[in-house]
């Protein structure tokens, strides 16, 4: 299964490209992670914002490969725990479809992202930095897939 990481942003920060690089590059092929990246929108003083939501929504949608698991990666949905993110991965990697997780740009995603998904699910209730949620969640799907094959990385307390 291919895991992309579909994420409005470029040109990040060393640390937020090598922490990601980190994680991704520990994941076998049988859960492979993909960045791609969707280049923002115009910000700024007299930015039409709604605009450029909608804008970004379209690349990201055109950029989802055939056939993938929408995931949505927003404060409304659903919290896991990692044995319960670990039983997920699972699910998705028997079910046999690739996956697309999408993040959104500083707003959110677009009404049409939110609307493509399966699902969504929330990685905290907090606001987290758009960059930080690349070295998250990809340290997150590591340590979930560690779980589930009994790797020694994930030692639960």
């Amino acid at each position: 299964m291919n895991i992309y990481l579909i994420s409005v942003g470029n040109r990040m920060p060393r640390w937020v490209v090598e922490g990601y690089e980190e994680y991704a590059k520990r994941l076998p092929g049988e859960c492979a992670l993909q960045l791609m990246e969707i280049t923002p929108g115009h910000r700024g003083k007299n930015a039409d914002t709604v605009r450029t939501i909608r804008d970004e929504g379209q690349r990201m949608l055109k950029a989802i490969p055939k056939g993938c698991r929408v995931i949505a990666l927003d404060v409304t949905g659903k919290a896991w725990n990692t044995e319960q993110l670990s039983a997920r991965l699972a699910q998705w990697m028997a079910d046999g479809r690739d996956l697309a997780l999408l993040v959104g740009g500083p707003e959110g995603l677009a009404p049409e992202c939110l609307a493509a998904a399966e699902m969504r699910w929330s990685l905290s209730p907090l606001t987290l930095p758009h960059p930080l949620v690349r070295v998250f969640l990809s340290e997150q799907l590591y340590r979930a897939w560690s779980l589930m094959r009994n790797h020694p990385y994930h030692r639960a307390g």
